[in-house]
């Protein structure tokens, strides 16, 4: 297959163009600075700058471009950014495959599980409808720019994806110094629900979903979710450090803004992956341990 790639240099970017290459498919990155080879192509979202012809003859394309979502404090003109940076680039990308001559038979579009807003109790999945707040708004828009491709028949499915567990990145490298000292904690009361993917699941249901059946929203996230207070008790029994330590709200809250720290550490949300396991796909690790243990060997 050739598969284009926005995103590409990312965490999951460089994970997915890996395992592409590995079961020898072609993989073409969307960069924003000039091309440097054959396997990039150049794109400016923000001006509207892609070529269609750019995308003719790929199987597929994969979108996972974005402003990070916990890299600087939520100031308007942040918030404004991981917005456009989401909805601009998915619209050109989906306007330039509807206009190709050869169009992509799929494209799979980034999304979160922010969509569905947050909640001590509620369960999801791909049926339940959008929550609130600004995450959830962020991806109900960002799922709705893919309109063009949709329209011309094109199979989308959207990434809802949870908390990816790498060492290289993401909230669980954020997390290690602590928990390596041995004063990790919950988060908060530690109720709150954190639907997690390993990276090598994460990569897997995509190259999965290039070629299953599937459209519309999609959970990318493992079967097991767990609590706070689960969390931190599982990663402290992995690296065999105590985990008992709450960490009071005030802290991240000061460092990172209030909507922010809320967003990512003080809620969540129990994310079910329906429509994953549906299609046949089978987890590497389904249990939290399993997971950890992998990402930091």
């Amino acid at each position: 297959m050739r598969v284009i790639i926005t995103g590409a240099s990312g965490l999951i970017g460089t994970a997915l163009s890996s395992e592409l290459r590995t079961l020898g498919h072609e993989v073409v990155a969307l960069v924003r600075r000039p091309a440097k080879s054959d396997a990039e192509v150049q794109w400016d979202p923000a001006k509207g700058e892609l070529s269609s012809e750019a995308l003719a003859g790929a199987d597929a394309v994969v979108n996972l471009a974005g402003a990070g979502i916990g890299d600087h404090r939520w100031t308007d003109d942040y918030k404004r950014e991981i917005l456009d940076s989401r909805v601009k680039g998915t619209t050109l990308l989906a306007e330039r495959i509807a206009e190709c001559s050869q169009r992509p038979g799929v494209l799979l579009n980034g999304s979160a599980i922010g969509v569905y807003g947050a909640s001590d109790t509620a369960e999801f999945t791909e049926a339940s409808p959008a929550g609130t707040g600004f995450l959830a708004d962020v991806c109900v828009q960002w799922e709705a720019a893919t309109a063009a491709a949709v329209a011309a028949n094109v199979r989308v499915a959207h990434l809802r994806t949870g908390i990816v567990l790498t060492a290289r990145g993401g909230a669980l490298k954020k997390m290690l110094p602590l928990f390596k000292l041995g004063v990790g904690g919950k988060f908060g009361k530690g109720n709150q629900w954190q639907s997690w993917i390993s990276l090598h699941d994460e990569v897997g249901a995509i190259v999965h979903l290039l070629t299953a059946d599937v459209h519309g929203p999609v959970n990318l996230t493992a079967p097991a979710p767990v609590t706070s207070a689960e969390f931190a008790h599982t990663l402290g029994k992995v690296l065999h450090r105590p985990a008992k330590l709450p960490v009071p709200s005030f802290g991240p809250k000061l460092l990172l803004g209030g909507e922010l720290a809320d967003a990512l550490l003080f809620t969540g949300q129990r994310v079910l992956p329906t429509m994953l396991q549906r299609s046949g796909y089978t987890f590497q690790h389904s249990t939290l341990e399993s997971a950890l243990r992998d990402a930091l060997t």
